[in-house]
């Protein structure tokens, strides 16, 4: 199915989310009004069936431990003859026709994908959910950058998809914990990626475009700055908790002391024994008795 329109055109911002007076005319080599749905639906399926890892995988009963004996003879009992317990029958037996590992990719030619993505574009330039972006130059990933320009855009509550030109390493660490935004070059893009975005954000020199810079008129983001160690203000513990710290303390130094007391005390039991004052007297007259062999 072909479209008329020969020169798509899409609305232009500003990194910051300022509004641009001109529009970019997008080119024709890509939205050129094609969207063929078969495709499309042909390109999201193979990619999905992509992403499927295939471990799912069950015991026949070759592979299931035990039952190697006759569980009961086989006449004389009354009951069916049966040859082992992982028959597919019996409780913890083998599984029939259960689920192998195997590989679930599915192969589209190289023309079919770039078909499918082009259609994609497509639909999306004929929604008008298509905004050209000037350049993002980020120096640091900044999160609330990107959220900033989804509400000047007026698509924070959208799914967003950010197609840079090339590799953006700052911009995609910027995206990456924002649910709905989702950050990656131009060239990598697929048909699942762009079907699956409400509003898709692509900069001017992914597409061949090169925009001068203009005058902002959205306010700057305010740069986030460390205080010195001596302006950050000392951390404070709620009362609560200094409270029950210093209940713990107490409670630690009583146990103490009352283990010291009541050591102090049996040793002084143990010491009037009379155990203890035998083996004092032992002690003694057996240090006399050597004194005595050495004056002699």
């Amino acid at each position: 199915m072909a479209d008329t329109n020969s020169t798509p055109q899409a609305s232009a911002y500003t990194a910051l989310g300022t509004a641009r007076t001109d529009k970019v005319t997008l080119p024709e080599a890509t939205f050129d009004g094609v969207i063929n749905v078969p495709v499309m639906h042909k390109a999201v399926t193979a990619f999905l069936a992509n992403q499927r890892q295939g471990n799912a995988a069950t015991k026949i009963r070759k592979f299931v431990v035990g039952g190697n004996q006759k569980p009961w003879k086989q006449k004389g009992t009354g009951r069916a003859r049966q040859g082992s317990t992982r028959a597919p029958h019996f409780v913890g037996g083998g599984t029939v026709f259960g689920p192998t590992p195997r590989a679930y990719d599915h192969y589209v030619p190289r023309q079919v994908r770039a078909l499918a993505k082009k259609s994609a574009l497509n639909a999306r330039a004929r929604e008008g959910s298509i905004i050209v972006i000037d350049g993002f130059d980020y120096d640091a990933p900044r999160t609330a950058a990107l959220v900033a320009l989804t509400a000047r855009l007026g698509v924070a509550d959208k799914k967003v998809l950010i197609l840079t030109d090339g590799v953006k390493q700052n911009v995609f660490l910027s995206g990456r914990n924002l649910p709905n935004v989702h950050v990656m070059p131009f060239v990598d893009s697929s048909t699942y990626h762009i079907l699956w975005s409400d509003v898709v954000l692509v900069e001017a020199g992914a597409i061949g475009q090169t925009l001068e810079p203009v005058k902002e008129t959205a306010a700057p983001l305010p740069t986030r700055e460390r205080p010195a160690a001596a302006e950050r203000p000392a951390a404070k513990r709620p009362a609560k908790a200094a409270a029950k710290v210093s209940a713990k303390k107490a409670t630690r130094k009583t146990e103490k002391q009352t283990a010291r007391k009541t050591a102090k005390k049996a040793a002084k039991s143990a010491a009037k024994s009379p155990s203890a004052k035998k083996k004092s007297t032992a002690k003694k007259s057996a240090a006399k008795k050597s004194t005595k062999r050495k004056e002699k």
